[in-house]
């Protein structure tokens, strides 16, 4: 069985075709996108569905999506994540929701693959507020080391919808090939990653990538279609 999850809550308003169709979900804390009547709307699709919970912060820039790095001090960091994944349990306590695991979002989940200070920043803000829960990470990251260091249980993620770098950092979202549409060719990562734990990267060389979860993006423009389309040709837990 596969674990499929997505980025939800960004205000896209498209929660109650994706949620039937995924196993895990990361719902956005209001940072870099959505509302607590966003926040709400989509825990109670998620319980609906019985679809595993997580929380999805980010840097706080709503303005770039969280998808640009900020220039931000690490007290403040701490803080502004402390605060949103405060709310989200807040939140989710109301509807007796669990909350399963956290993503990070965005530059944000880049920049702690591979900054060991901004990942224990992270790590800090998670263990203050949840105990118990997940972290979502990707394999042989920083963000995985400090974690394992401090006791969180990590999930190993890959992208079905993105392409990797020969040194599996994602692929520039400036750049043309960042983003795989093609639902075929979706599927065929996903493939690859499950049976092989190999990804073929944008350099054409094979690998190693090992993953227990495989993200699809909530924004992505035909992201119906593929989930659809996956949920057809995989075993979804």
């Amino acid at each position: 069985m596969i674990d499929l999850n997505c980025d939800v809550g960004e205000g896209l308003d498209n929660e109650h075709l994706i949620m039937p169709l995924i196993s895990s979900c990361n719902i956005s804390c209001g940072a870099h996108a959505g509302s607590i009547e966003t926040i709400d709307k989509v825990l109670q699709l998620a319980i609906r569905h019985k679809v595993s919970i997580g929380a999805h912060p980010s840097f706080p820039d709503r303005e770039n999506f969280g998808r640009k790095v900020l220039d931000i001090s690490n007290t403040a960091l701490q803080q502004s994540l402390q605060d949103q994944l405060t709310v989200f349990k807040e939140r989710a306590a109301l509807q007796n929701a669990v909350i399963h695991h956290v993503k990070p979002h965005g530059a944000l989940y880049n920049l702690i693959a591979i900054d060991r200070e901004k990942a224990a920043v992270v790590v800090a803000a998670i263990q203050q507020v949840f105990k118990g829960v997940k972290l979502y990470v990707p394999y042989l990251s920083k963000i995985e080391e400090v974690a394992v260091e401090k006791g969180i249980e990590v999930v190993y993620e890959a992208f079905a919808d993105r392409a990797y770098n020969d040194n599996l950092t994602l692929v520039s979202r400036e750049l043309p090939s960042a983003l795989i549409t093609d639902k075929h060719k979706v599927l065929k990562q996903v493939q690859q990653l499950v049976e092989e734990q190999l990804v073929t990267t944008v350099q054409c060389h094979k690998k190693v990538l090992k993953a227990a979860t495989f993200c699809m993006h909530g924004d992505t423009k035909n992201v119906i279609e593929i989930l659809e389309y996956l949920h057809q040709k995989l075993a979804i837990s």
